[in-house]
């Protein structure tokens, strides 16, 4: 299986293979970076948003912990490179989270291995809304992290809602920019110690 492989695929079979996906070293997330490619939204939304984008893993040197961002990507098609937008020339992120392991999680459907990305624990600002998503992320191909499966669901502290925002990431180049994390502004943003 590949990344286009995935493309057009009914939701129940995304589902499925999240449900089937094997375990994700962390450490092969280190410093890299991943393309990504929106699956399962209507192509109005997407048209609305993006339909690529970057997610990039950086292994904290201060405190070992694994964190990333995500990166505006230009919308030129599925086919690499993935540029991405810049200003004052460098990329444009957003989206900051830590990356824990999955066990534990509160999850909209059962997941037997695999990772956590959670914005909440990015340092993202207290009332930024991305601090409510997570998303897991399992690897495809047992033993290998060069493509990976995710979706996006909402965490509301009680409830958890499920979304149709699949998504598949593979692996692209070594990280090629350090963007720390957000500057925390006010005790209850802080994401917790541990996890």
């Amino acid at each position: 299986m590949n990344a286009a492989d995935l493309l057009g695929l009914p939701l129940r079979e995304l589902k499925a293979l999240m449900r089937d996906g094997h375990p994700i070293d962390p450490s092969a997330l280190d410093d890299r970076e991943y393309r990504g490619v929106s699956l399962g939204l209507p192509g109005f939304v997407e048209r609305l948003t993006w339909k690529t984008f970057k997610k990039v893993f950086h292994r904290d040197p201060d405190t070992g912990a694994l964190r990333g961002w995500n990166v505006r990507i230009r919308q030129t098609g599925l086919e690499p490179p993935f540029e991405p937008k810049t200003k004052g020339g460098a990329p444009v992120t957003f989206g900051h989270y830590g990356v824990v392991p999955l066990e534990g999680a509160r999850l909209p459907f059962a997941i037997e291995h695999g990772l956590l990305i959670d914005y909440g624990l990015g340092g993202n600002a207290a009332l930024d809304p991305m601090r409510r998503i997570k998303d897991p992320i399992v690897a495809l191909r047992a033993g290998s992290a060069e493509l990976l499966l995710g979706f996006s669901y909402v965490d509301l502290g009680g409830p958890v809602l499920s979304t149709p925002s699949f998504f598949s990431l593979e692996r692209d180049v070594a990280l090629t920019h350090t963007v720390p994390p957000p500057r925390v502004t006010s005790p209850r943003s802080a994401p917790p110690a541990d996890r």
